[in-house]
C-alpha cells in the first residue's frame, strides 16, 4: 500500500480515537464546577456526593485522554518529518505554551481534585476543581491554535534552510489569533460541552429508567440538560460564524461542503445528497440559493464553486459533503432532544417520559459522532494541503519511512487502542453500575 495513505490513516485513526476523551473532560470539568459550587452555596450533601461521583468519571476520561494523546506527537517525527521541519518554529512555541499554560495547570491540581476531599478545605478543593476545568479549556485553545494555523497561516515568513523551505515565526500574537482561530475554538467548546452534558444526561436517564438513585439522577439531569440546551443552541451560532470564515479564507472547502461546482453562481444548501465528482454535479434535496443567503445575506449572491479550482487543488468532495451534512443532521437532532427535555422538565413530565429517557441514554453517542464528523470534514476539506496553500500533504512525509513500517505500527496501535477502549468501557460501566457512594451505602443498609 501507498506510504502516504497509510501514514494518513494512522494519524487519522489515532487522533480520532484520542478525541473521544478531551471533549468529555472539558464538558464534565465545567459541570463539576457548577455542581461543587452549588454544594458550597447550599451545603446540600446531595451536591457533594454528585460531585464526587462525576469526579471519578472525569478521572477515568482524563487518564485515557492523556494516554492516547502522547502517540500523536511521536508521529510528527516518524511519519511526517518534512512537515515537522516546515512548521517546527511555529508549533514549537504554540505547543510549549500549551504545556506551560494548560497541562501544568490541569495536572497540578488534578491530585487535589481526585484525592483531596478529606485533606483540604472545601473551598480549596473547589479552587482545584476550577483550575482543572480551566486547564482543560486552555489545553484546547493551544491545540486549536496549532490546527487553525494550518488552515489559515499567519504571523510567519518563509526562509530557506539547508533542509529546505520552512516557516519561521514573526509574530506570536498573529499566529495565535490567526483568522480562523476564534471561530474554531468556540465551535470546539460547544461540541465539548455537549459531550459532557449528554454523558450526564445518559447516565441519569439510565438510573431513572432502572428506578435507582432517583434524586441523584434528577438533580444531575438538570445540570446536564441546561448545559446541553445552551451548548446545542450556541453550536448553531458558532457553526454559522465558522462557515462565514471558511467562505472568506477557504472557498474551495465551502464549495466542497455543499457540492457547489458552478463558479460565481448562487449556491444551494442541501439536506441530503450525493456528489458525482466525475460529472461535476450534485444530486440531492436542498433549497436553491440558501447557502448564498446564509453566507452573504442575499439568495442571488455568487458563491465560488469547485470549477474555479484545478482538480488537483480540490479535496475529495463527496467525503467532505457527506461528513459535513451528517454532522449538521446530528447537531439538529441534539437540539431537538435538548428542547424536548427542557419542555418536559418545565412541565414536570420528564421523569415519566420513558421514551425520551431512552433516547437520552443513547444520545451520548451524538456529540461524539458529530465531533468526529466535524473534524473529518474540516481536515479532509483542507486537502491536498497540510498547511493551506503552502505545503501539500504528499510533500510532508518522512523520506525514510516505509509502507511496511507504517502498516505494522498502524496494526499495533489498532490492537492497543482496542484494548484501551474495552478497558474504558468496562471501568466506566463499573462506576455507573456501582453508582454514587452515599446511595450505594444506603441501599446496602436497606438490603
Amino acid at each position: 500500500m501507498d506510504v502516504e495513505l497509510l501514514a494518513r490513516l494512522q494519524f487519522g485513526f489515532t487522533i480520532a480515537f484520542h478525541y473521544l476523551f478531551p471533549p468529555m473532560s472539558i464538558g464534565l470539568g465545567l459541570l463539576l464546577v457548577f455542581m461543587e459550587g452549588m454544594y458550597l452555596q447550599t451545603k446540600n450533601e446531595l451536591y457533594h456526593h454528585m460531585t464526587r461521583f462525576w469526579v471519578k468519571v472525569f478521572g477515568l476520561v482524563f487518564a485515557l485522554g492523556v494516554a492516547t494523546g502522547i502517540v500523536m506527537e511521536f508521529q510528527f517525527g516518524t511519519n511526517w518529518a518534512t512537515y515537522s521541519r516546515y512548521v517546527g518554529d511555529i508549533f514549537g512555541s504554540i505547543l510549549a505554551a500549551e504545556g506551560v499554560f494548560a497541562f501544568f495547570l490541569e495536572s497540578g491540581f488534578l491530585a487535589i481534585l481526585l484525592f483531596g476531599w478529606n485533606k483540604v478545605k472545601p473551598r480549596t478543593h473547589f479552587i482545584a476543581t476550577v483550575m482543572v476545568a480551566l486547564g482543560a479549556h486552555f489545553s484546547a485553545i493551544w491545540i486549536v491554535v496549532a490546527n487553525s494555523w494550518q488552515q489559515t497561516p499567519a504571523g510567519y515568513h518563509l526562509v530557506q534552510a539547508t533542509s529546505g523551505v520552512r516557516a519561521e515565526l514573526t509574530s506570536f500574537r498573529d499566529a495565535v489569533l490567526n483568522p480562523s482561530f476564534l471561530d474554531r475554538i468556540s465551535h470546539v467548546y460547544m461540541g465539548a460541552w455537549q459531550a459532557g452534558a449528554f454523558l450526564v444526561l445518559s447516565v441519569s436517564s439510565f438510573y431513572l429508567l432502572r428506578g435507582r438513585h432517583r434524586e441523584f439522577a434528577r438533580t444531575s439531569m438538570k445540570f446536564g440538560l441546561l448545559l446541553a440546551l445552551v451548548a446545542s443552541t450556541l453550536q448553531l451560532v458558532t457553526g454559522h460564524s465558522s462557515a462565514e470564515g471558511v467562505a472568506e479564507h477557504q472557498p474551495v472547502k465551502l464549495a466542497a461542503y455543499e457540492g457547489h461546482f458552478a463558479s460565481s453562481e448562487p449556491a444551494t444548501m442541501y439536506f441530503v445528497g450525493w456528489v458525482d465528482e466525475n460529472q461535476g454535479r450534485t444530486y440531492g434535496i436542498g433549497i436553491p440559493g440558501m447557502l448564498s443567503w446564509l453566507i452573504y445575506g442575499d439568495r442571488s449572491a455568487a458563491v465560488t464553486g469547485l470549477n474555479a479550482f484545478e482538480p488537483e487543488d480540490r479535496p475529495p468532495v463527496n467525503i467532505v459533503f457527506q461528513s459535513y451534512h451528517a454532522m449538521l443532521g446530528i447537531g439538529m437532532v441534539l437540539i431537538l432532544i435538548s428542547l424536548f427535555g427542557a419542555v418536559y422538565w418545565w412541565r414536570g413530565k420528564l421523569w415519566r417520559a420513558r421514551w425520551l429517557l431512552w433516547i437520552m441514554v443513547f444520545a451520548v453517542l451524538g456529540p461524539q459522532f458529530a465531533n468526529q464528523l466535524g473534524w473529518l470534514s474540516a481536515e479532509v476539506g483542507r486537502q491536498p494541503w497540510i498547511v493551506y496553500e503552502l505545503l501539500r500533504t504528499g510533500d510532508a512525509l518522512s523520506r525514510t519511512v516505509s509502507s511496511q513500517e507504517v502498516l505494522m505500527s498502524l496494526l499495533m496501535f489498532g490492537l492497543i487502542y482496542l484494548l484501551l477502549f474495552i478497558l474504558f468501557v468496562y471501568l466506566l460501566n463499573e462506576k455507573i453500575q456501582h453508582g454514587p457512594e452515599v446511595y450505594a451505602v444506603e441501599e446496602g443498609k436497606r438490603a
